[in-house]
């Protein structure tokens, strides 16, 4: 199984991506979120020119936000300075949407656009619909190769629910998955939608992407630990409930064990400005940081949400994740907290 990291994008990311390539990681994934983090491709092209065999890709472009044209350009651009090392991960949009109170983008048109940019990057002439026109467009000369288009930038698709995994397996795109939870069954319920597309189940590649922290047996710095490396995941999950009951949903509670901490959480999100504009705290720090103001998210709960535990313990949950058939973990680094890349590429290593 390989192993990777993710960032959520910084001009200085390619400092550890560079330490990635040293320690064997395999790729390194960047998030395109703007109005949170540095654009994307600035990123990465900063990584693909201090590195030499790492792969980079997108985790995961969104398409509303760049033309079809603007990404196979970026793509292409990156594949100049890192031939064969650049993979275009792609999804119907959730960080990079929510932060300007949108919802995801319809799979149709997902999928439409995807399959457009690998046209674009075959050198292949698309018909191409803009601004309520029909045009066709190409890359006009690639002979001067200042882009390359000889080599492949494999597609990679962030699918959660069952008609997105059905739209993986359709554009034979490689599968990401994201959190701690639930990971194996999505897996099966991955394989089953490849097997309806009438895909060979060995050519699935599955990569599962996470936050944790790896812990020392040490109460007071393992408490630190998963506040500030795994909690911004947690986090996320009562960000995203706050849209769905609050500003972009109805106001129902969801049932089970986290009704309370989810009514607690909306106290404090009533209290966001501007009222018209709540998303925009809501999102704030995203996969970064926890907030001052979120005190519902305690060690026990980020504990059994995110991908935590000792050395030990991680080794055998990644042995359950390789025997499931995941061949691909990444785990994402938290600002300020990027040297916890050491201690879990000795939780890789021994798995």
């Amino acid at each position: 199984m390989k192993y990777s990291v993710a960032f959520a994008s910084e001009v200085d990311s390619w400092r550890w991506v560079k330490r990635a390539e040293e320690l064997g990681f395999h790729a390194a994934w960047f998030y395109d979120t703007q109005l949170l983090n540095p654009d994307v491709f600035v990123c990465m092209a900063l990584a693909a020119h201090e590195t030499s065999s790492i792969r980079l890709g997108t985790g995961v472009l969104v398409p509303s936000n760049r033309i079809e044209p603007v990404t196979a350009n970026a793509f292409a651009s990156l594949s100049k300075i890192a031939p064969g090392r650049i993979d275009f991960g792609v999804g119907t949009g959730f960080t990079a949407r929510r932060t300007m109170g949108l919802g995801a983008i319809p799979l149709a048109a997902t999928k439409t656009y995807v399959q457009r940019v690998q046209q674009l990057l075959k050198g292949d002439t698309i018909d191409w619909e803009f601004e309520g026109k029909a045009r066709k467009i190409r890359f006009l000369n690639p002979e001067l190769e200042l882009i390359d288009l000889t080599h492949e930038v494999p597609v990679w698709f962030s699918a959660f629910g069952p008609k997105a995994k059905a739209v993986a397996a359709q554009l034979n795109a490689g599968w990401l998955n994201f959190g701690a939870q639930g990971a194996v069954e999505s897996l099966e319920e991955m394989r089953l939608a490849w097997q309806d597309a009438g895909r060979e189940a060995s050519q699935l590649q599955s990569n599962l992407f996470f936050l944790g922290a790896v812990l020392d047996d040490d109460p007071v710095a393992d408490e630190a630990k998963l506040m500030a490396e795994a909690a911004p995941l947690t986090a996320v999950m009562f960000h995203n409930m706050a849209d769905d009951v609050g500003a972009m949903g109805g106001r129902n509670l969801p049932q089970g064990p986290l009704s309370n901490l989810v009514g607690e959480y909306l106290k404090e999100h009533d209290r966001y400005e501007p009222a018209d504009a709540k998303y925009l705290e809501n999102h704030r720090g995203h996969l970064m940081f926890v907030r001052p103001e979120e005190t519902h998210l305690s060690p026990e709960l980020v504990k059994s949400t995110t991908m935590s535990g000792t050395h030990d313990e991680l080794v055998a949950r990644m042995r359950t994740l390789k025997e499931a058939g995941y061949d691909q973990v990444t785990v994402q680094l938290v600002h300020d907290h990027e040297a916890s890349i050491e201690a879990w590429a000795k939780v890789f290593k021994a798995i």
